[in-house]
């Protein structure tokens, strides 16, 4: 069966497995969910993942989730753009999730990076998730 928000998948995976206090979740693979997890990996909100060969040339990522003093560390995550409603932003209006303390994940012409990485390189592009 096909899946209309693979992205999306993904993150209501991760949300789901911390609301229950797993320690890893695993989800199938694809370049843009590697490039999203590099991300939340190279912010501190997730401690690894790794890629699993499931063969037919599909893989599997399993992602460590992390936890801090018994709590977990993402506190919220959503996605932005969807598949029915794509949303782009300029450097000027990219958005900024509490203040500052929270992440944008924004897919640019350069790459998939964090929304200060995209202010310092003065880049724009598709909003996909917010992390806070």
């Amino acid at each position: 069966m096909s899946m209309s928000d693979p992205l999306g998948d993904m993150l209501t995976r991760i949300r789901n497995a911390q609301l229950r206090r797993r320690g890893t979740v695993s989800t199938p693979g694809s370049r843009l969910r590697a490039n999203v997890l590099d991300v939340l990996k190279s912010e501190g909100y997730i401690r690894d993942y790794s890629t699993t060969d499931c063969g037919r040339g599909r893989s599997e990522f399993l992602i460590e989730l992390k936890y801090f003093e018994g709590g977990r560390v993402i506190r919220e995550i959503a996605r932005v753009s969807k598949p029915g409603r794509r949303v782009y932003s300029s450097v000027d209006s990219m958005p900024r999730v509490a203040d500052g303390l929270g992440v944008v994940i924004v897919s640019t012409p350069q790459g998939v990076m964090a929304d200060h990485e995209a202010r310092e390189k003065n880049v724009g592009g598709e909003v996909l998730c917010q992390v806070f």
